[in-house]
């Protein structure tokens, strides 16, 4: 008897562990949540490239067109020093899209445009009106008021999400997004601080751009409005500064991401077509996840492009750490890490390109890559450095069939140098834009 009520605790707990991972926090999971669920899933299947080869030789060629067009000698020298006073100079292929144009602020959704790598055709709110936040409050869960950030993200339309002055905001609980919205902090000073984060559960189509997002802490739960016609009770959130679950085509941009309860970036349930770019991460433990579970297959789907990012200060470990799918690390600046910087589990395929590492001073913490597995298990899991720079003793270690054996290598475009990461990662994070002025 006694073993039999162990067993049926047992099963009890690994129930309760299993249902936060597959409804995310829905208190009552109802039709509404349903139906958005099925709709993603959908989503995830369209959104999938079968070809993944072709994205990455698709970013690397754009890369080398966009830097044929700069004299990288001379930007070199004129970016030396910590703090850059020049002329405008936009230095990797995102940025050359939209940056150095004086009339930046008449010509916002430009930006829709520019989105590289698995994230590509990620638009936002590009087909929708602009929605102006003019309050920093966040007091009503279920009401929200208009004007503010959270009203802006729960409306059923697309919407371009601008704010008519700097602000510090604290979510009271976490941020509960719709389809199709960008947030655009170019032009202020946007702090999300203190509070919870942003979720994007079982949507598509979503940019967040140019605002700083730190010290966040799990919000306790409770009557959360998610959309226009719906609201719903909500177990405690993570604490992640931005949560992606089960969404497609989502593009993180010039954000600045410090200390998190838990991770700063997580994405997992199937989430694919996304792009993480010129961010700046500082000062935090576990800094991206992607995929949560060593159960949930579905994450195979999973494709991801993490480029022209700074993992700077402070940072510990999984930048990212990765369950299943197709992950592009290239042309990051890895200036810092105590623990390893890209890590994983469950075969991902993980293409390292054109990255910089500089390893710790620690002896025993200078391999960038850590594997979750035995030797005999990993040793066939796809994980390839091509160009990086390893310095102060960084080493990848490598696995899986090399890229020359990749039956579309007569087509692989090479990565652009590591050796101009420190240009191509010079302009991280939110810029000071001022109206008027080239941004």
């Amino acid at each position: 008897m006694a073993a039999s009520n162990f067993f049926g605790l047992y099963l009890f707990m690994a129930f309760a562990m299993i249902v936060p991972i597959l409804h995310a926090h829905i208190g009552e999971y109802d039709e509404y949540w349903m139906k958005r669920e099925a709709e993603a899933k959908t989503r995830i299947q369209q959104a999938y490239h079968p070809e993944p080869f072709n994205v990455t030789n698709h970013f690397n060629f754009h890369v080398h067109e966009a830097m044929k067009g700069i004299d990288i000698n001379s930007t070199r020298r004129s970016l030396m020093g910590k703090r850059y006073k020049g002329p405008c100079i936009a230095t990797n292929p995102i940025d050359r899209c939209w940056r150095c144009q004086r009339n930046w602020h008449e010509n916002r959704k430009r930006l829709a445009d520019c989105a590289l790598g698995f994230g590509r055709g990620t638009t936002g709110g590009k087909d929708g009106k602009f929605y102006v936040v003019t309050e920093d409050t966040d007091n009503d869960m279920v009401n929200p008021k208009p004007g503010t950030l959270r009203h802006a993200v729960i409306q059923e339309e697309p919407l371009w999400i601008i704010f008519n002055r700097s602000m510090v905001i604290r979510l009271n609980q976490e941020l509960i997004m719709t389809s199709n919205k960008t947030i655009d902090g170019r032009g202020t000073n946007v702090h999300i601080v203190g509070g919870a984060g942003f979720t994007i559960q079982f949507i598509h189509n979503v940019i967040i751009h140019g605002i700083h997002i730190h010290d966040i802490v799990p919000g306790n739960g409770g009557m959360i409005r998610d959309s226009v016609n719906h609201y719903g009770f909500r177990t405690q959130s993570d604490g992640d500064a931005v949560s992606i679950f089960g969404a497609t085509h989502v593009w993180l941009d010039h954000l600045s991401l410090t200390r998190a309860y838990d991770g700063l970036i997580d994405a997992i349930q199937g989430s694919t077509a996304i792009t993480i770019s010129n961010c700046h991460m500082t000062h935090h433990n576990e800094v991206f996840l992607f995929g949560a579970s060593n159960s949930y297959t579905e994450d195979v789907k999973m494709q991801i492009t993490v480029a022209f990012n700074h993992f700077g200060q402070g940072l510990v470990q999984r930048m990212p750490r990765c369950r299943f799918g197709f992950i592009h690390v290239v042309n990051n600046d890895y200036t810092h890490w105590l623990m390893y910087a890209i890590g994983g589990s469950m075969h991902p395929t993980i293409i390292s390109q054109g990255n910089r590492f500089i390893a710790p001073a620690n002896a025993f913490a200078k391999e960038v890559t850590k594997r979750e597995a035995a030797e005999s298990e990993w040793k066939s899991w796809t994980w390839r450095s091509e160009n990086d720079l390893f310095l102060n003793g960084a080493f990848f270690r490598e696995s899986g069939s090399p890229l020359t054996n990749n039956p579309y290598q007569d087509h692989m475009v090479a990565p652009f140098s590591a050796e101009y990461v420190s240009e191509l990662t010079r302009f991280t994070g939110p810029r000071k834009c001022r109206i008027g002025r080239k941004c």
